[in-house]
Formats: structure tokens, sequence, C-alpha cells
């Protein structure tokens, strides 16, 4: 049966990933790294169809679980759970699409690093953790799965392992997710000592029992702690307040890793997290600070993003703001509205960031204001730029608008303040990105963009058909019941709000971005902008609010402070009293070997000593 064979998904990235060893090892040089491409599309293929085979078995149908026993000793027994619908059947087609999509354009981008078997074997790497989260039922095994996210982003970040700069991110990156999986796994842990199955479809029946309710209700402080720990684990995976600096740093890795980084592993956090849905209900105060999390990032790092001017890092700060509305939609309990908000970001962001890759592969330079007049030279990846944007922001009738105006009619009775914050980051990116096209695409010719040509066919077939799957978005949103688009029944004026939002911040990036290059001036970057007036605030929104300046004084020299102290007390007090101790036993050693002398006078006049000292002192004590 189709549907018991879907644990075999996760297994074709990493027999990709197997597959490439011999090259990536350099075991074998004569053929070059090539062969080890193609074995690994060839697996993301086969689990493309296969996915879309599975897709086609469960369409229309609910959900199906299938579990085996991985490991039974006495009481524990922890089972291996998957649950085939047709979500999961769908992230598992987007993921093995994205993925060969990454692995097509490394082809044409990194086809002189010799590296790029080690880079494919890495994407198989991703793609098998990535599927596994998307099928797996079961709490324990998504942990280990999310685990292996965390690696193979450490790997993929640092894969230029010689720079150092590149190392730092990578570190950076790996510490930063840690830190939240160490709380995700203390909730773990708790969960199962809490309940018979970690299985999300019994934690869901488990969250609804009255038993459980009313054993929250009279432990409250025990249950705020376990929904903070549950939540911890997509915050850092997702980059979100306070965890979300490694992701701008993690845009010193390949592109092609970016494109997958910034679409389907951050949805993979935020999918786990709307699995938590049903539990973090039964937490007020986690849920409310999901929402809290959520408005923060989303607003910050929008405004973030408009002030950078490496074109990557300005892409990845509104991936944390439009997951920042994510985590908003799964604390106000609208998983649905949170699984349709990343479906139509992940295909949107993933056509931005290869437009931009496209971009700056034959620019070399990821710097904003060395680029400029490319327009004519690259029309394919113009044109898919515009269709990203148009996606990612409320334009209709593109997928970001059929979102976001679901969200506007699920919160306008209810929290309008939701919704100001929606229009807010839908405003502010959609400056951002016509400030990026402005910026990359008008105004003079630079040095580096003089002889600019048009992207090869391994990026080229990548970019356009993406570009056809982004305008098929709004086709695909309502099959999985994301949205239900019917303009006749939308409210007249969220749909005018929602499209004034992107119209006020594209025509305030025109205003800004555009109108100096239509009266001829030379200046790449507009000067209205580099006015001492706004100087501070630029280097406010450049500098990530001046976040890792305040980490670096408070939470890095407290925790730096307090290992000196540690490792002082432990090198001179603990160690100190031990080898004094040690010393102090070898010196009465050393001189009471003296006193064996053999005559049993000595040791008769010593044992007398000893007693009328000891006498002596017994008596003076007492009086």
């Amino acid at each position: 049966m189709i549907l018991e064979t879907a644990w075999v998904l996760p297994c074709y990235g990493l027999l990709g990933a197997g597959l490439t060893l011999p090259w990536s090892l350099r075991i074998i040089r004569r053929t070059g790294p090539r062969p080890a491409v193609y074995l690994n599309m060839m697996m993301t293929v086969l689990a493309l169809v296969h996915s879309c085979w599975l897709l086609t078995s469960v369409w229309g149908q609910p959900a199906q679980h299938f579990e085996f026993i991985w490991f039974q000793s006495l009481d524990l027994k922890i089972a291996c759970s998957f649950e085939v619908s047709a979500i999961s059947a769908g992230a598992s087609v987007m993921i093995a699409t994205m993925s060969l999509i990454s692995q097509v354009y490394g082809l044409g981008s990194l086809e002189t690093d010799w590296a790029i078997a080690r880079f494919c074997a890495l994407i198989g790497f991703f793609e098998a953790a990535i599927t596994g989260i998307a099928f797996s039922d079961s709490l324990f095994f998504s942990y280990a799965l999310l685990e292996m996210l965390t690696l193979s982003t450490y790997l993929l970040v640092g894969f230029w392992y010689a720079q150092p700069l590149v190392v730092t991110a990578a570190r950076d990156a790996f510490w930063t997710k840690r830190v939240g999986d160490l709380f995700l796994l203390m909730g773990v842990v708790t969960l199962a000592n809490l309940t018979d199955s970690l299985n999300f479809s019994d934690l869901k029946a488990w969250a609804h029992a009255p038993q459980t309710i009313a054993y929250f209700a009279e432990h409250q402080q025990f249950g705020t702690l376990l929904g903070l720990a549950l939540i911890a684990g997509p915050l850092g995976k997702c980059a979100q307040f306070p965890l979300h600096l490694w992701l701008d740093e993690a845009m010193e890795g390949p592109n092609p890793a970016s494109i997958l980084r910034n679409s389907v592993v951050v949805g993979a956090g935020a999918y786990v997290l709307i699995k938590f849905q049903p539990i973090l209900s039964l937490f007020p105060v986690a849920a409310e600070l999901t929402v809290v999390i959520g408005a923060i990032t989303a607003i910050g790092a929008s405004l973030v993003a408009i002030a950078q001017i490496d074109l990557k890092r300005a892409l990845s700060h509104s991936t944390s703001a439009y997951l920042g509305l994510v985590f908003i939609a799964v604390g106000m309990q609208q998983p649905d509205l949170a699984l349709g908000l990343l479906f139509s970001h992940g295909i949107s962001k993933s056509l931005l960031f290869l437009s931009s890759g496209a971009v700056m592969m034959t620019t070399i330079t990821q710097d904003l204001t060395e680029m400029g007049g490319i327009k004519t030279r690259m029309p394919a990846t113009l044109i898919a730029f515009i269709v990203g944007s148009f996606g990612l922001v409320a334009m209709l009738p593109f997928g970001g608008f059929w979102t976001l105006l679901r969200w506007e009619e699920t919160f306008w009775a209810i929290n309008p303040w939701l919704i100001a914050i929606a229009l807010l980051v839908n405003s502010i990116t959609a400056f951002g990105l016509m400030r990026i096209f402005a910026l990359v695409f008008l105004g003079q010719v630079q040095p580096k963009t003089r002889r600019v040509p048009e992207v090869a066919w391994q990026v080229a077939i990548p970019l356009v058909s993406l570009t056809i799957i982004t305008l098929l978005v709004p086709i695909l949103l309502p099959s999985w019941h994301f949205v239900d688009i019917d303009l006749n029944t939308a409210n007249v004026w969220e749909t005018i709000l929602l499209s004034a939002s992107g119209f006020m911040g594209f025509g305030i990036g025109a205003y800004i971005y555009i109108k100096p290059y239509e009266t001829g001036s030379s200046v790449p970057m507009p000067p209205k902008i580099t006015r001492n007036a706004w100087k501070a605030v630029q280097d406010l929104l450049a500098y990530d609010l001046y976040v890792q300046a305040i980490y670096k004084y408070t939470v890095v020299l407290i925790v730096g402070g307090g290992s000196k102290v540690l490792a002082w007390v432990d090198r001179y007090l603990v160690d100190g009293s031990v080898n004094f101790l040690g010393f102090a036993s070898i010196f009465s050693g050393e001189s009471l070997k003296y006193t064996v002398t053999g005559r049993l006078q000595q040791y008769v006049l010593t044992i007398v000593v000893g007693l009328i000292l000891i006498g002596f002192a017994a008596f003076y004590g007492l009086n």
C-alpha cells in the first residue's frame, strides 16, 4: 500500500548523501565531482515522484497514522509514528521541489568548486531531516530530526570553512539554536513523565482531557514553564527574538542553501510549533508570550531589513518578520492560517533568493551599493524578482494577498491590533523590496554590473520553474483549505486596507529610490537617506537595534564573568584544597618515617608524652 511507504521518503535524502561520499571525501578524483551531484539529484527526483504519487493517493482522505516500535525495555517504549495526510504529503512535495531547485542552481553557481559534492551530501542530509519532520507524529523523533537540522545548518553555513567569518557564523548559528533545543529537551522529558505517549495525536487528546485541564489549572506556574520550554526550540529554529541573530549571519554560506534555509528550514521549526498548538492552549501565559514575541520580531525584523546593504541579509530579516506572523497565528490558535502563511511565504521567498542569487553570481558581489542598471541585461531575473516580491507582499491576485486577507478576516472583530501589525509588516516589506529593486536593477551602471550577462540554463530553469509555481500559489492555497478565495464575500474595507498597505510601501520606496534616478542623479544610493538627521536611525537599524552589543555587555559579560569566577574557584579553592591535603599527607608521611627506629623504649616514650599532652589539653579545656 502506497500510504505505508511514507517512511521511505526521508531515506531518499540519506541515500543520496551516502552515494556522494566517495566524491565528497575525495576518494574518487578522476571523474570530478559532477557524478555526485547527478546521483544526489536523481534521489531527489525519486523523492519528488514518490511524494507526488503519495499526495494523489491521500488527497481528500483523512489523516492516517502508522507506527512501529523503535525501542522497548521494561516500561519504556519508544514508537516511531508517521502521520500521512494531504498536508504532510504536500509538504514533502514542496521540500523535494525546493531541494531539487537548490541542487540544480548549485550546479551552476558552484560549478568550479570541488566541494560541490560535499554540498550535495549536506543538502541530502538537510532534505532527509525536513521530510522526516513533515511526516513525524512523534515528538521524540521530531526533536531528534530538529537536532539533525541544527547539525546540517552548522555544516552548510560553515561550508567555506577556510574563511574566519564563515566559521564564526556557523558557530553562532549552532550555539544559538542549541540554546532553544536545550529548553525544548527539558519540555520533552517533562511531557514524557506526564503522559503515556509522545505522539502528537495522543498529546492532542491528552491536552483536551478534563483531568489534564484541571491539573494545569491547579499548577499554573509549572504549566507556564512547560509551555515556555516547548516554544523555545521553534523560537531558535525560526530566528525569533531573542534568538534571531543567527539567520542573517548564516547568509555567509552558499546561496543555494540559503534558498532552503529561508523557506522550508525555518518552516520546519514553525511546523513543529503548529503541532504544539493544542498543548499551548493549556498555558495562556505561554500562548500570549508567543504572540508578543512574534509581534516584536515581525516589526523589528521588518525595520532592520530596510537598512541592510547586504542583499541576502536584507531578505533574511524579512524571513524572521514573516515567521513572526506565523508565531502570532499559532499563539492565537489559528494553525490553518499559520500553515497558509508558511506556504505562501516559503514559495515567494525562495524565488526572491533565487533571483537575488542569480544577480550575485553574475556581479560577484552582495553589496547593494555596488549594483545597479541591470534591468535590460537580466530580464528573466528581473521578472522573477518582481513576481517573488508581489507574491510575498499582499498584491492582488498573488498568494500573499489571500493569506493576509484571511488574517484580516480572522482578527477583524476580535483583535484589530493584530491587523495593524500585519499591515505594518506588509508595508515595510514592500518598501524594502522596492529599495532592493531600485538599487539592483535601476540607476547607473556600476563597475561590477557593466558586463553582466543573463544566467546560464542551470539557474534559468529553476528560476522560470519557481516563477510559474509562485504564480500558481493562489490556485494551490484553497486546495489545502488554507484560504477561501472569493472577493465577493470579502469585506470591502479589509481588501482596501490590505491593498493600500502594499501600494503605500511600494510608493514610498519608489519616491525615495526611483525618483532620484529619473532626475539623472549618479549617486547609487539616494541622498535623502544619507542625511545626518537620519544617520542615528540608520545605524540603529543597520546594526540590528544594537541587540548584539546589548548581548555582549549583558548575557556574554555575565556568562563570561561567571565562568571566570568559577574557573578561579575551581583552580585555586577546589584544586588548591585538594593539592594542600595531598601535600600535607606527603609531608606528614615523610616526617613520621624518621620516627620509625625499631626501638621499643622510644615508642613507649612517645606514647607517654602524647598522653600527657592530651591530658593537659583536656584538663585546661574543661576549666
